[in-house]
């Protein structure tokens, strides 16, 4: 997998660079990225148990995250989640993105679209 170009996977669909975005700032279930998700987004993305597990499948695939064997304590655990992590590899992807989109908020500013400078 070494030697991939991160902008190869661009652009994101909106829902992909919200998942990744949730994972890097740590391993999360499925549940918990569906809700941390909609909580980052004031509710605008809310993402069915469908897509986000549709998501996740591709996302491994492509070696944008891993399934993760380290888990919670039992106590705080339920054996039948499964936690995911963003690879190095998909931290470039989500980092190319955000770079893109900052780039056409730039292109929006510059074009009195958005407030502020640019």
């Amino acid at each position: 997998m070494t030697g991939r170009n991160p902008e190869d996977y661009l652009p994101l669909t909106e829902a992909m660079f919200h998942v990744l975005v949730t994972l890097a700032d740590g391993d999360k279930h499925g549940y918990v990225v569906l809700k941390e998700v909609e909580t980052r987004t004031g509710g605008q993305v809310q993402l069915s148990t469908g897509t986000l597990y549709g998501l996740i499948k591709r996302l491994l695939g492509e070696g944008l995250i891993v399934e993760t064997r380290q888990r919670p304590p039992a106590a705080d655990d339920d054996g039948r989640r499964r936690y995911y992590r963003l690879t190095p590899f998909g931290r470039d992807v989500a980092r190319a993105e955000a770079a893109r989109l900052q780039k056409l908020v730039a292109a929006a500013r510059a074009a009195s679209l958005l407030p502020g400078r640019i």
